[in-house]
C-alpha cells in the first residue's frame, strides 16, 4: 500500500488544501484514491462535505461511520477495529472521514507507543490499528493511493499516522515559522522511524502483517508564494532561500554544509495561493481547478483556474513518480 502523508507541525501552510487538491487530481488524472482525514480538527471532512452530510455522520451519539467509530472497538475494549466507511466524494475518490472524538484515543496511544518495545501484543494493536483501518479500506476501495491529512502536531496520533505512512511530504510557507518547524519535524520523523524498526521485529506472529514504517521524505511543497514579475516578493525571498537547507539538515540529516544543487531537488513543486478561487470553491464543493463560469470563475479567474489545474498536474505527476505510484498517469 503506499501511503503519503503529508505532515508539518506548523500549522496555516495550507496542507488541508494541498491534501484535497492532491486527492482530486490524482482522480481526475486516472488514479483510484483514498483520502484519510486523521486530524481531530477534521478540516478534510469539512472542506469535502457540506454541512448536511457532516451532521448526519456526526450524530450526537456513536459515530459509526467516521474514522473513530472504525477504531472505536480497540480503544474501548470491545473487540478489534473494524471496516471503515468510505465516502464517495467522486468516481474514484472516497474518504475516510474524520472525527474530533479521535482526541479521546490520544493517551492510550501515547502509553502503547514505549510497549511495542517490549513485544507487548495490545501495543502493537493499537499503534498500528489507523494502518490497518487504512489497509482494509484502500483493498475494498481499489486505491492506487493513500493520502493522509494529519494536524500540525507531533503528538501520538500522529506518530501512529506516520508509522502508517510509506512516504512524507512536507508542506511549508516561506516563512521563520516553517522554517522552525522543520527544525522540529525532522528529528522528531527520524526518531519515530528508528523506534518503530527497533520495535517492529518484537511483533508476535499472531499479530499478523503490521506496517514498516518508511516514513520515507518525498520531498517538501513551497505553499502560498508571493510573487512579483515571476519574482519571490523581498519578504518571502529571504526565508525562501534558506529552505533547501532546513530540509536537508532537518528532515534528511544531510550537513548543511554539503553542496546544495541548483534547482533544489527536494523541491517537489510550488503552489501559489489562490486566493480569489478558494472562496469560490468551497461554495461549489470542487477543486479550484474544476471551477466553471456557472460556479462563479469567470474573467480572469479563469486563467487562474487553469494555472491552477497545470500547478496540481504538475505536483501529482512528481508525487506519482517520486513514491513509485505504478499507474500510468493520463
Amino acid at each position: 500500500m503506499i501511503s503519503i502523508a503529508f505532515f508539518n507541525n506548523k500549522g496555516g501552510v495550507g496542507k488541508t488544501s494541498l491534501v484535497y487538491h492532491t486527492a482530486w487530481m490524482f482522480a481526475e488524472l486516472g488514479c483510484r484514491v483514498l483520502a484519510v482525514d486523521l486530524d481531530p480538527q477534521s478540516n478534510l471532512s469539512i472542506m469535502a462535505l457540506d454541512e448536511a452530510r457532516l451532521e448526519h455522520l456526526w450524530p450526537d451519539d456513536a459515530h459509526p461511520d467516521t474514522l473513530f467509530g472504525a477504531v472505536e472497538p480497540l480503544f474501548s475494549g470491545t473487540g478489534d477495529v473494524r471496516d471503515a466507511h468510505i465516502e464517495s466524494l467522486a468516481d474514484g475518490l472516497g474518504l475516510i472521514v474524520g472525527d474530533l472524538a479521535l482526541s479521546r484515543i490520544e493517551d492510550d496511544l501515547s502509553t502503547e507507543w514505549p510497549r511495542c518495545l517490549e513485544g507487548r501484543d495490545r501495543a502493537f494493536r493499537v499503534t498500528t490499528a489507523f494502518w490497518r483501518v487504512m489497509k482494509s479500506a484502500a483493498e475494498r476501495h481499489q486505491a492506487d493511493v493513500v493520502l493522509i491529512d494529519v494536524g500540525p502536531n507531533l503528538g501520538a496520533i500522529n506518530r501512529s499516522a506516520l508509522v502508517a505512512a510509506s512516504h512524507v511530504v512536507v508542506p511549508v510557507a516561506p516563512d521563520l515559522f516553517s522554517l522552525q518547524g522543520l527544525k522540529n519535524l525532522g528529528p522528531t520523523l527520524r526518531r519515530w522511524r528508528e523506534t518503530w524498526q527497533q520495535a517492529r521485529p518484537k511483533a508476535s506472529a499472531d499479530i499478523g502483517l503490521i506496517p514498516e514504517g518508511a516514513m520515507k521524505p518525498i520531498g517538501y511543497v513551497l505553499m502560498q508564494h508571493a510573487e512579483r514579475l515571476g519574482r519571490p516578493t523581498k519578504a518571502y525571498a529571504k526565508w525562501q532561500a534558506k529552505l533547501p537547507y532546513a530540509y536537508r539538515e532537518s528532515v534528511l540529516g544531510i550537513p548543511d554544509t554539503a553542496a546544495l544543487p541548483e534547482p533544489d531537488s527536494h523541491q517537489i513543486q510550488r503552489i501559489k495561493h489562490y486566493r480569489s478561487l478558494m472562496p469560490i470553491a468551497m461554495e461549489a464543493r470542487k477543486p479550484m481547478f474544476a471551477l466553471r463560469a456557472a460556479d462563479g470563475a469567470i474573467g480572469a479567474h479563469q486563467v487562474n483556474v487553469q494555472q491552477c489545474y497545470d500547478d496540481f498536474r504538475t505536483l501529482v505527476l512528481e508525487i506519482a513518480k517520486r513514491a513509485g505510484i505504478p499507474r500510468k498517469l493520463t
